[in-house]
């Protein structure tokens, strides 16, 4: 019995991205549509991956400013006043490109499912993008892999 490929086994025609939505919007579409993650596209070429756990950190990076307590007041440290409020406006104002991890670990649709999962493991990822030649065909999860192992056994 031959190995089954990622092709067989991966979700077709996955929901894509353009590098500059929102973040916002790229979160409602992953709930709107129950995914974990978006491909980022550049026309057709695969540029990034966003993933809920980079819209999770997107929060955790910015940093509140140092405050000095003088004189029974509290005075901002100026520095860290402007980083803030760079960090803050990058927050609210996020595209995908600014969160998604660019050029993602990808296979291509021939692979097997056995090599996928030993790259996810190796690469410590939850998906990857399928490719077909440079065209992104489909999305590969840990969960698929769980699934062929269950329709196989």
């Amino acid at each position: 019995m031959t190995e089954r490929t990622t092709r067989e086994i991966m979700t077709k025609d996955p929901v894509t991205v353009g590098r500059d939505l929102s973040v916002t919007d790229a979160a409602r579409m992953m709930v709107e549509n129950r995914i974990g993650a978006l491909p980022v596209l550049d026309g057709d070429r695969l540029v990034g991956l966003v993933t809920e756990g980079d819209l999770i950190m997107r929060d955790v990076k910015v940093e509140f400013p140092t405050y000095l307590h003088l004189l029974d007041g509290f005075i901002m440290y100026p520095p860290a006043t402007a980083r803030f409020e760079s960090e803050l406006k990058k927050a609210v104002g996020a595209t995908v490109e600014d969160v998604m991890t660019p050029d993602p670990v990808t296979v291509q649709a021939d692979t097997t499912v056995s090599d996928a999962a030993t790259l996810m493991v190796e690469r410590d990822v939850s998906r990857l993008p399928v490719l077909d030649g440079d065209r992104l065909v489909g999305i590969i999860s840990k969960s698929d892999i769980v699934r062929s192992l269950i329709a196989e056994g």
